[in-house]
């Protein structure tokens, strides 16, 4: 299907994640003709970001009302998903239906998969995971795995991808965590529940969710120091995205500082981080109290005294002091009417862990592949540190948002034939947006060893 002379563009969803994106495309809006109309439900938060810019215009949306929704889909010819994933199944059968293209930067879900074919049959591009993590880990990967197997005609025996969304170093926080809310707060406190499920020497391994924050390795990134990897959920899907079936070793991860996993796991041990019941009486709870509610009962020990002991943990040790900083042992009230522990946790963290305007976020970005070459075993580092602006211009937006800004103009400009449902791991999508985000000061510094046998 042809597009219309002037391309109006519809981004669903005016939050954290998509200032980025709406600042690109708006600063090529002249050149390739866009009009460009930002909805979210809160109408201000659109406004925000839209301003006064000529080829902008804010609106509110429901989103859960069909005949206001399709309506705003109908007068546009690319939509933008940036809302919860909750709801991209239900724009994409809009989309499918009133035939728009679609861009994300989640995950490609059943739901979405299943609409391919059809799309396909109606030249429609349905472009997910193409933001950072999914979509930069992505491009940057397959990048070199191509490298290896394409130009070297070689196998890849391992391959390993950490990322993490983290504080910048700031030599005057006293922040002992060195770790502050740049995301989603609720993917943060549930993060790896499940089963972590990975490859290692040719062996299929699992982590249960309890022993996840125990089970860390050490990484070292030239320039930057040292990080703390703890494994993501399931590394096996990626057996088939990056045609990987035979690897001997497939492992993906999230960096954080070192010390966040073992302070971290005090709360998966306590079980402050179970989000399956409501907790009683939670209007009333004050942070010790929430603390005290998963130890045992003894009037006569303190609760850092009892938490301690029940964790062997130093009473001055590093831990400990985690949990001071962030207020846990205060009569501070929570100030939640109801919630489940990790929601309380949660609203509990966020009082110390929301950024300040002036501080600035950290992605830090981390792959390793290993093939061998004439009898000999050569490993490539590749890593990325982007550090943010400040609060509201963040490394994390950019990240997120700038690769579909980018996929977006080179589809506007018929440099993406794909049509279909696709994620970005083909040279036709991930060459050209590496390389303007390399422009753009995101780059990727490599490096090749040979290993010792």
């Amino acid at each position: 299907m042809s597009l219309l002379p002037m391309e109006k563009i519809l981004i669903l969803g005016a939050g954290r994640s998509s200032n980025s994106l709406i600042n690109y495309l708006f600063d090529h809006a002249e050149e390739r003709d866009w009009q460009i109309t930002v909805a979210d439900y809160a109408l201000q938060y659109a406004e925000q970001i839209v301003k006064d810019a000529k080829r902008g215009q804010a609106v509110a949306i429901d989103i859960t009302n069909d005949q206001e929704r399709q309506q705003l889909i109908s007068e546009h010819q690319i939509i933008v998903s940036m809302l919860p994933a909750k709801f991209h199944p239900i724009v994409a059968a809009d989309c499918l239906k009133l035939e728009k293209h679609l861009f994300t930067a989640s995950y490609v879900s059943p739901d979405m998969k299943a609409l391919n074919d059809r799309a396909k049959e109606k030249g429609l591009l349905f472009l997910n995971e193409c933001g950072l993590d999914p979509g930069i880990d992505h491009m940057s990967a397959m990048k070199v795995i191509d490298h290896i197997r394409e130009d070297k005609g070689l196998e890849i025996r391992a391959f390993e991808s950490f990322t993490g969304g983290l504080l910048a170093p700031d030599p005057d926080d006293d922040n002992p965590w060195q770790y502050g809310f740049t995301w989603n707060p609720r993917n943060v406190v549930l993060a790896g529940q499940g089963t972590v499920k990975f490859i290692q020497e040719g062996k299929y391994k699992y982590i249960p969710y309890h022993k996840l924050f125990k089970r860390t390795e050490m990484i070292h990134i030239p320039g930057h120091g040292y990080f703390e990897g703890y494994a993501n959920r399931d590394s096996l899907m990626y057996l088939d995205v990056y045609n990987l079936r035979g690897i001997k070793t497939l492992y993906r991860g999230t960096l954080r500082r070192p010390g966040y996993s073992k302070a971290w796991d005090i709360f998966v041990q306590l079980g402050a981080t179970d989000d399956t019941y409501q907790m009683e009486s939670v209007e009333g709870m004050t942070h010790r109290e929430f603390i005290n509610s998963f130890l045992s009962y003894n009037p006569k020990d303190s609760v850092e005294l009892k938490l301690a002991h029940y964790l062997g943990l130093e009473l001055e040790g590093p831990e400990m002091h985690k949990l001071q900083w962030l207020g846990l042992f205060d009569d501070e009230p929570v100030g939640l009417m109801k919630g489940t522990p990790a929601q309380v946790l949660e609203h509990i963290l966020k009082k110390k862990w929301t950024i300040s305007p002036e501080k600035k976020d950290q992605i830090v970005m981390w792959h390793l592949f290993d093939y061998v070459e004439d009898g000999v075993t050569k490993r490539i580092r590749s890593a990325m540190v982007a550090t943010g602006e400040n609060a509201k211009e963040t490394a994390m937006s950019k990240t997120v948002g700038l690769p579909l800004g980018i996929a977006i103009r080179l589809f506007s400009e018929g440099k993406i034939e794909a049509r279909g449902v696709h994620v970005p791991i083909t040279p036709e999508f991930y060459k050209p947006i590496l390389e303007e985000l390399d422009q753009l000061g995101f780059q990727f510094i490599e490096e090749e060893v040979v290993l010792e046998d």
